[in-house]
């Protein structure tokens, strides 16, 4: 082991693990795929961000589209892509005298090639934004991109050439990358035409984010972040199967944790794997999850013995937030996310997920005959209590949350995944929470999938499937082909960081319903 300071966190590296995440690292599998149409965006009130897509020609006409001074293009691929666009370029009219200056604008949304990034204004910074310029001094040219995109649409624009010659495009494709192996998927599910779709779109947004690791999302924030690897994994083991991609992100944040044994909420992959300096107190809890999930897939004993002292750590730091009550108290060196929500207090669902993590725990060390069963037990039986005695409400039957007393879906969701209540009360509980209609809702995808889980979990199939219905399949009807980081159907532009154009529409955490289709044969 080595370490590694972070500003104020030392990071011990463990290089027996490291090595092992690079043992299950297998080279990136490519595709070849050539635009599809030509097409243009258009304005239209009714439309997500306001603009839609209209076909202009085949792209078997783009060889006569010609292009000068001012002019551009917008290319549909038919499906978000990942990967590294190349295009040949050809002059038209006298020799060139003058660079070919070209503009590229890459999205995934028709808005993203629709609004000027110069418009942009939100907090985040604006390099995640996909533009990219080209001086092309010799024409003509077979240019690749060296940079990786995502995207479904492509807009070209040609800056400046000169009065004398213009260009033409002989083709346009990418090659794509992606671990997913779409050999290895398993048959799609006998369901409605609905839900096929759901498992297809679903199937798709997994795929492009089955990087070198898994990531949030491919085009922002291109990280292994722990909640969304939870998710991922599970819709892996019902589709592609790739329990080697698993492991590797495992043994990844096992081999950075700091001096303290904590994992951090995500990790950069390159050029070497470093973690964040981001550390959330419910994230730090799916690495046992996740490895609960890992062996019930694999049975894989090797490694749930290796990673075990990392899982029970991140147990160990979550129980560093309870006070003298064994209720769970935010602290500034600890923040749990939950979902993407200001106003959301998350006692509750700290709590819920502690408890939730906690029986898993309890189950790896039956298996492992580990000597930390009876803490885990101890420890599983006062939070119990503390959850059922303080936040509690017997005169509204709901769960509260924090010193006002907050009622949100998320409390409701994680006691209820819990498991505090016997499954009739929690169904109760579930339909009784529709009925009062809290005024902290649901705002992610994220957030969602733990509804759906909940209502499954307490045997009301249809509930859940009406959540996928009216979540995921509202956005299905906005015209997604890959399922997005944030959506909120009262507020279609809503964003955390300050414009949707820097939003992710292809992301990690919302790719469960194949999931759920498949595993509960919705």
């Amino acid at each position: 082991m080595n370490m590694q300071v972070n500003e104020n966190v030392v990071i011990v590296k463990n290089k027996a693990f490291l090595a092992k995440a690079e043992a299950c690292r297998k080279p990136l599998l490519h595709q070849d795929i050539t635009a599809k149409s030509i097409v243009e965006v258009v304005a239209d009130e009714h439309a997500i961000h306001g603009w839609k897509v209209r076909d202009v020609g085949p792209i078997s006409e783009l060889g006569r589209v010609v292009l000068g001074q001012g002019d551009s293009v917008i290319l549909d691929f038919g499906e978000h892509v990942v990967g590294f666009p190349s295009l040949a370029l050809e002059p038209v009219g006298s020799p060139p005298d003058a660079p070919l200056y070209l503009k590229f604008t890459f999205g995934e949304m028709p808005v993203e090639v629709a609004e000027p990034f110069t418009n942009y204004d939100g907090w985040l910074s604006k390099s995640w934004l996909q533009e990219e310029h080209y001086h092309i001094d010799i024409l003509p040219r077979d240019l690749t991109l060296t940079r990786r995109y995502s995207f479904r649409y492509l807009k070209i624009d040609v800056i400046d050439s000169s009065p004398k010659y213009k260009v033409a495009l002989q083709h346009v494709k990418i090659k794509t990358v992606s671990s997913a192996d779409r050999a290895m998927l398993k048959v799609a599910p006998d369901t409605s035409d609905f839900f096929q779709a759901l498992d297809r779109v679903s199937v798709k947004t997994l795929a492009d984010c089955m990087q070198d690791v898994f990531e949030d999302g491919p085009k922002r924030d291109r990280r292994l972040w722990l909640g969304d690897l939870y998710l991922q994994a599970q819709t892996n083991y019902e589709t592609f199967d790739n329990q080697d991609l698993v492991k590797r992100c495992l043994y990844l944040f096992a081999g950075l944790a700091d001096e303290d044994g904590r994992v951090a909420a995500n990790l950069f992959i390159e050029p070497e794997p470093i973690p964040d300096d981001t550390y959330l107190v419910d994230y730090a809890l799916y690495f046992a999850t996740t490895l609960h999930d890992y062996y019930e897939a694999t049975r894989d004993l090797e490694t749930l013995t290796e990673l075990w002292p990392v899982a029970l750590n991140q147990i160990r730091f979550a129980q560093q937030l309870l006070d003298a009550n064994y209720l769970a108290v935010e602290q500034p060196y600890w923040w749990a996310f939950v979902d993407w929500n200001e106003a959301l207090t998350k006692q509750a669902s700290v709590q819920g997920l502690l408890i939730f993590t906690l029986k898993q725990a309890i189950s790896l060390a039956e298996t492992l005959d580990s000597d930390e069963k009876s803490w885990l037990s101890d420890l599983l039986e006062k939070v119990t209590f503390a959850a059922k005695k303080y936040l509690w409400d017997p005169s509204q039957k709901l769960f509260v949350s924090g010193p006002e007393k907050q009622i949100a879906w998320h409390s409701q969701i994680w006691m209820v995944m819990a498991g505090v209540l016997p499954d009739e009360e929690a169904r109760d509980l579930l339909r009784r929470t529709a009925e009062y209609s809290p005024e902290i809702g649901l705002t992610t995808p994220f957030a969602h999938h733990f509804l759906v889980a909940a209502w499954l979990k307490v045997g009301d199939k249809e509930a859940a499937k009406q959540v996928l219905v009216g979540y995921w399949g509202d956005m299905l009807h906005q015209g997604a082909d890959t399922f997005w980081e944030l959506f909120k159907p009262n507020d279609l532009s809503f964003s955390p960081y300050g414009s949707h154009l820097i939003n992710s529409y292809c992301h990690a955490w919302s790719c469960t319903p194949a999931y759920f289709i498949r595993k509960y044969h919705l």
